[in-house]
């Protein structure tokens, strides 16, 4: 079976993202440390915290390959998915909020706990600041391991901009990417839209990217 670090990107200007094209960070090394130190957890409930476009389900999908288990979305999670659980040792909950049916997420965390199972839930804010009615998912809610993907660091930044630019086959120059690393906010979204909208203008302007299209993109 693969080993879980032969995921990571290094990062280095010149080499290509291969493989699971999931680049480690300071911002989220310690969560995939602790995956990758799986089943050595000290609870069996484990809470990815961070904003959209963060990596929470790219990280997810990196544990199933190697791990095994079955992934349900908070949306849609209905009974018989209870059921689906019990062949598996390891579970996955995507994008919790507080509008999941509570009482089936209270079936679910008792499930896991008394069939010591693991389970990973996903969510934009932590699970014990979710405003739960039970009383019992409360106080659930306490018992998992909180990890926050922290805000892309530089070399994150770096690596995001290249990775996507180079999916939609355009070259960019490492100076113009330093430059745009200085200036733009520091959230995954944020970095997305702008990926977005400087690709864009530059299809508008039938241009490469250049500077002066970054800028304008920027509202420098």
């Amino acid at each position: 079976m693969r080993d879980l670090n032969q995921s990571i990107i290094k990062f280095n200007y010149d080499q290509n993202f291969t493989d699971d094209d999931f680049y480690v960070s300071k911002s989220n090394e310690h969560i995939f440390s602790l995956l990758n130190k799986w089943p050595k957890w000290h609870k069996n409930f484990l809470n990815i915290v961070g904003e959209k476009f963060s990596g929470k389900t790219h990280l997810s999908n990196i544990f199933i390959r190697k791990f095994k288990g079955i992934k349900l979305n908070s949306n849609s999670l209905k009974n018989d998915d209870l059921k689906k659980i019990k062949i598996h040792e390891n579970i996955i909950l995507e994008d919790l909020d507080k509008n999941i049916d509570e009482k089936l997420l209270y079936s679910l965390f008792n499930i896991v706990d008394l069939e010591n199972k693991y389970i990973i839930v996903t969510s934009n804010i932590p699970i014990v600041n979710i405003e739960f009615s039970l009383t019992d998912l409360k106080s659930r809610a306490k018992n998992f391991i909180l990890q926050n993907i922290e805000k892309p660091d530089d070399n994150l930044i770096f690596a995001l901009i290249l990775k996507n630019l180079s999916d939609r086959q355009i070259l960019i120059d490492k100076k113009l990417i330093d430059f745009i690393i200085k200036r733009i906010h520091r959230s995954y979204s944020k970095i997305f839209d702008f990926i977005y909208k400087v690709d864009e203008l530059s299809l508008k302007k039938k241009k490469p990217i250049d500077l002066k299209i970054i800028k304008e993109v920027l509202g420098e």
